[in-house]
């Protein structure tokens, strides 16, 4: 069936694989395997990108989401899920409701190409995983998830800010320095903001909250670490600068077990009472982060390498000290320095 009209084709090109209308447009088919860059340059209305998954992600934020600008052109995109990558990244934009997204999923049975006796068939002879992804069109979570309570459709949520005490988690690797801000709501823990800072300090991670949070009432859950003295720091310690900043720092004499730190946010995440722990959508790299980190294959350590563990980290000092799986920790009692 010939979708377009031939009273507006101008010209075809079979060598170039595009069509001239009468008006101008030109409808082009490219590939972006070899060479993302070969298409720059040019001025577009419209581009619809198939099998995203599969591309570069440079593909769209270096090449082709530019040359849209000129025109204010529109784009779609179109895939099979390939685990939780760029394009579920896209993905998710329009599931979080993000202004001029919107995003849609059809099982392989919602096409009506495919018999549903061969699907069932398909079901029997594939593992659960595959079977998700290739015919259900799901983005299935990475294998050896460490946060599998977390469900973005549940778990992520717009959070108003009520003004009441702050609940800061905080972890303090150099690149980068983390902290995700929550609020207390009832028996819920809501993060509200994050703070991603990269080759920073204690110092500017202090100043940039007070700047961010003037007027409010702050109590930060740092790394047990934080307690040790740091030449880079002038003898002072991470603990002490905190607590120099005019914040409640509370925070144990030990690094708790991590598995008890996995084991609290999780229950946080969702418990046989239901879910209460919450993200709001501009906390993306805390969403990202619960998401995406794994254990490294075959062992029960988090993976590392992934970048996926510093805000982690910060969340989970936090929640752990507030809603402790394991309760013999010796806690001692918050310093506040005004």
């Amino acid at each position: 069936m010939q979708i377009i009209p031939s009273e507006y084709i101008d010209k075809k090109n079979e060598t170039s694989l595009s069509i001239t209308m009468l008006n101008g447009s030109v409808i082009a088919l490219k590939g972006v395997d070899a060479n993302p860059d070969a298409l720059r340059g040019r001025s577009l209305d419209f581009v619809i990108m198939d099998e995203f998954a599969d591309m570069k992600a440079t593909a769209w934020t270096e090449v082709l989401r530019p040359s849209l600008s000129d025109r204010e052109g529109n784009a779609m995109w179109i895939g099979t899920p390939k685990g939780r990558n760029h394009f579920y990244d896209l993905w998710t934009y329009g599931i979080d409701q993000h202004d001029g997204w919107k995003s849609f999923s059809f099982t392989t049975l919602d096409g009506g190409n495919v018999s549903a006796e061969e699907i069932e068939s398909a079901r029997r002879d594939l593992d659960d995983r595959t079977f998700q992804q290739e015919y259900e069109a799901k983005f299935v979570n990475y294998s050896g998830i460490i946060y599998y309570n977390f469900k973005r459709e549940e778990s992520v949520k717009q959070v108003f800010d009520d003004g009441t005490p702050l609940h800061i988690g905080m972890d303090f690797n150099l690149d980068p320095m983390s902290a995700v801000i929550c609020i207390r709501q009832g028996q819920d823990l809501m993060a509200i903001d994050e703070i991603v800072m990269y080759g920073s300090n204690t110092d500017e991670m202090a100043d940039e909250i007070r700047q961010r949070y003037p007027d409010r009432q702050i109590t930060i859950y740092p790394d047990p670490a934080s307690r040790q003295r740091k030449t880079s720091a002038g003898g002072r310690t991470d603990l002490s600068i905190l607590q120099n900043a005019g914040f409640a720092v509370k925070v144990r004499n030990s690094h708790p077990a991590i598995r008890d730190r996995i084991n609290a946010v999780n229950s946080r995440l969702k418990s046989g009472e239901g879910r209460h722990l919450f993200a709001d959508p501009k906390c993306k790299q805390t969403i990202k982060s619960l998401e995406r980190q794994t254990y490294k294959e075959g062992t029960s350590q988090p993976n590392k390498d992934d970048g996926f563990d510093h805000m982690n980290d910060a969340l989970g000092y936090l929640v752990e000290f507030l809603y402790p799986v394991r309760r013999e920790y010796d806690v001692p009692q918050p310093t506040r320095w005004t």
